[in-house]
């Protein structure tokens, strides 16, 4: 219960700041063609949790609450990206070429295609 009420605020934090990062560049590159904001959240997102999980797995920095707190909940709220980019790594470092490859197909083309269903289901009629 400790754990998922970690996670739950961790979330939390993720998302404002989230929220924070996109709404400065909307401010600050307005009308530009490119989603600046949720490319630098997904971009730096990443790069957290490579260090953050570095850390923790090569140093034996922090606790399992801590990881919890960190990972799943502060950048799962700022950006599911970067736990779908960490996930891939590990796959190509356990080895496992075809299912890391296969991840990121499945992960664009069903995602992208869910978006794509959910908004025709919702304009139907």
């Amino acid at each position: 219960m400790v754990i998922a009420l970690l996670v739950g605020a961790g979330g939390f934090i993720g998302a404002i700041a989230r929220y924070g990062v996109n709404s400065g560049f909307a401010k600050l590159l307005n009308g530009q063609w490119l989603p600046y904001g949720t490319l630098t959240v997904n971009v730096v997102g990443c790069l957290i949790i490579g260090l953050v999980a570095g850390l923790i797995d090569h140093r034996q920095i922090g606790s399992p609450e801590l990881r919890a707190f960190i990972l799943i909940g502060i950048l799962g709220g700022f950006t599911t990206y970067s736990a779908f980019g960490y996930e891939t790594i590990n796959l190509f470092r356990e080895g496992q070429i075809t299912a890391a490859i296969v991840n990121v197909a499945i992960q664009i083309v069903l995602g992208l295609g869910a978006v794509w269903v959910g908004y025709k289901l919702a304009t139907v009629g």
